[in-house]
């Protein structure tokens, strides 16, 4: 499960970028053609959270659909896995959107000194 050394990457990035700010939620975006699990990220977050400032952050996950390009005649063509074809008979796509595993925004408490 690389799921597990994903999700620690995503603390440690966002732990050090927060600080000693405690962190409330995490938005992460997952393409759906990036071999990313979003519930194992789910179920690994709360165990890899414990003991840090984003324990009991809440974990939005984005899924981003994997979109290719025709190359033979330029359609967008829906993909959920990564090859396809297209309407008009051509393997050949250009994967566009869907490989994506992103931090889009993370929020933390404000503190008042």
């Amino acid at each position: 499960m690389h799921e597990l050394g994903i999700t620690r990457n995503i603390v440690a990035i966002v732990s050090e970028h927060a600080g000693s700010a405690k962190v409330q939620r995490v938005s992460l975006e997952i393409g759906q053609l990036s071999a990313v699990l979003p519930e194992s990220i789910r179920f690994c977050f709360d165990v890899c959270t414990q003991g840090t400032g984003l324990e009991g952050a809440e974990l939005e996950i984005i899924e981003i659909p994997g979109l290719a390009r025709c190359q033979s005649c330029g359609t967008i063509v829906e993909l959920e896995q990564p090859f396809g074809i297209c309407d008009c008979g051509s393997v050949a796509l250009e994967i566009i959107q869907g490989e994506e595993l992103k931090i889009k925004a993370f929020e933390m408490e404000d503190v008042c000194v």
